[in-house]
């Protein structure tokens, strides 16, 4: 039996294990929300632009990105599949990891060709990656570990620090430098996330091998039937998929319609002296303090595993290198800047930086509502979360009342975004950390991959009909107002909310205990 240092040896009371994962993780979330921050700009960027595009309208833009969400989401049912089946868990992270970085230095490239196949690679390597390294996190634990919970929260957090870097440096370097220098990064950290992990997989004995074939036959396993409350349980991840569909359509707007919004219809030049300052001064500190974080975690992973994973451990400390690098150059040209405008990348960042520090504040209140009687089971986080999400387009009502998509002149007050992020990191942080803990705890273990990939099945869904609903804002918008278009938006989650509210009071007795 391989020996498991990932479960051996702790860092702060949890495996170390979770925190090479955390990196991993990070490193691949970087690249996605760097490439997204930066897809629908870049399509719709004028071919004539100072920074060429493609020069698509707006509909299209966003068809393109429901279309290529939705793959990215929908691969990960097969890739689960393959993973319990086949190949294992780890082999399928190296090999969606592997896809991925080809798939973002193809789009760090200009002829068209080379675009359409980075997007292809992307949507193949993810498939093969999102699941598979979510299920390992869970296999770090005992079962019944109240441990579990907290562990996917660092995991999650892993994410956002990633999305919230990713979506500033790539950002950044995509509308300064030019859109393929944003592109390339993305690769280059995907690919430093790779290597790392590679260099790392066998602290983890043997979680996420390849299944070992039983000498029984493979009939007889295949008729292992599932027992009643397994069903009752699986009934709910059902449900719960379900409803996320509804979210993750609304949600998903951060990556089209108002990534659209963010750049043609909001003011994001800085004219007055004290908010240039204050501007140049948070921006600094904000943009450095997950690099700070990052830095402290290294030096713990160093002193935990350094002597035994010292490669991967270089690696480790080689991106937070590179990062302080990428950070320092940002804040001294933004320094420079007399009259700096916010990129309108950056704003997809707010939703990272709000769970960075809302995560906690959650984290203890439902700590302390569990003591109570009026703690709300999983499906009712779940409607809350819709609901808080719907609530956060209200802003967006407002803000966009009597804007034409055809009229960029007039521009409203970055305050409706900002508080449209917000309401909805409040949402996010009420469903999605939840939902994978939920699948990973409501699942049997010999499903748990398959699983997974329905629950990433659903979240396709969701990122199509985003797309979908993006296309329409302009139409809407020259035919009555972009705030109808921003209405829709507010009904769709808030009554999805409402009947899962309703439908949670039957699913506890499903759950059979399981809180």
């Amino acid at each position: 039996m391989k020996k498991n240092i990932a479960t051996e040896k702790e860092i702060f009371g949890h495996p170390v294990g979770l925190f090479m994962l955390f990196f991993t993780e990070m490193w691949e979330r970087f690249s996605y929300y760097g490439m997204r921050a930066l897809l629908v700009l870049y399509l719709i960027s004028e071919i004539s632009s100072d920074n060429p595009g493609l020069g698509w309208g707006q509909s299209n833009a966003s068809e393109l990105y429901g279309w290529y969400t939705m793959f990215v989401y929908i691969t990960p049912i097969f890739g689960g599949i393959i993973a319990d089946k086949i190949i294992g868990f780890r082999k399928a992270i190296v090999i969606g990891g592997l896809l991925m970085t080809l798939g973002h230095l193809s789009l760090a490239f200009k002829p068209i060709p080379a675009f359409y196949l980075g997007l292809i690679l992307l949507v193949l390597g993810n498939g093969f990656f999102k699941p598979n390294i979510s299920s390992i996190v869970g296999q770090l634990y005992p079962d019944g570990s109240n441990k579990k919970d907290s562990g996917y929260t660092i995991f999650y957090q892993g994410i956002n620090v990633g999305a919230f870097l990713g979506s500033i440096l790539c950002g950044y370097l995509g509308e300064t430098l030019g859109w393929h220098y944003g592109f390339g990064l993305a690769g280059i950290f995907m690919l430093i996330g790779l290597i790392q992990f590679k260099l790392s997989e066998n602290m983890f004995g043997e979680i996420g091998l390849a299944p070992v074939k039983s000498k029984k036959s493979s009939n007889d396993v295949k008729k292992e039937p599932l027992n009643k409350i397994e069903k009752d349980r699986l009934i709910v991840v059902g449900v719960l998929a379900f409803f996320s569909i509804f979210f993750w359509a609304a949600f998903e707007q951060a990556g089209s319609s108002m990534n659209i919004f963010a750049s043609k219809h909001t003011d994001r030049q800085l004219v007055s002296n004290i908010t240039i300052i204050l501007y140049k001064i948070i921006s600094a500190v904000l943009s450095a303090l997950p690099v700070v974080i990052l830095t402290w975690l290294f030096m713990s992973m160093n002193k935990a595993v350094g002597k035994i994973y010292s490669k991967a451990i270089i690696f480790m400390g080689i991106s937070v290198l590179l990062l302080w690098l990428l950070i320092g150059y940002m804040i001294y040209n933004n320094y420079l800047v007399d009259n700096p405008e916010v990129p309108a990348t950056w704003f997809q960042s707010l939703n990272a930086l709000f769970i960075f520090t809302l995560a906690p504040v959650f984290s203890v209140i439902w700590e302390k509502l569990s003591k109570t009687k009026i703690n709300p089971n999983g499906p009712q986080k779940f409607a809350i979360g819709l609901i808080l999400l719907g609530i956060g387009f209200i802003p967006m009502v407002f803000g966009s009342s009597g804007l034409d998509s055809e009229i960029t002149t007039k521009k409203v007050s970055m305050i409706f975004l900002t508080l449209a992020y917000l309401l909805h990191t409040m949402g996010e942080l009420s469903l999605s950390p939840v939902g994978l803990s939920y699948v990973n705890k409501l699942s049997p273990n010999r499903l748990l991959g398959i699983m997974f990939g329905i629950w990433f099945f659903a979240s396709a869904m969701g990122n199509k009909l985003a797309g979908s609903l993006s296309s329409y804002m302009e139409k809407i918008a020259s035919e009555s107002s972009m705030s109808d278009f921003f209405e829709i938006l507010v009904w769709i989650p808030v009554s999805g909310g409402i009947i899962l509210f309703i439908l949670s009071f039957a699913l506890k007795k499903l759950m059979h205990g399981i809180d």
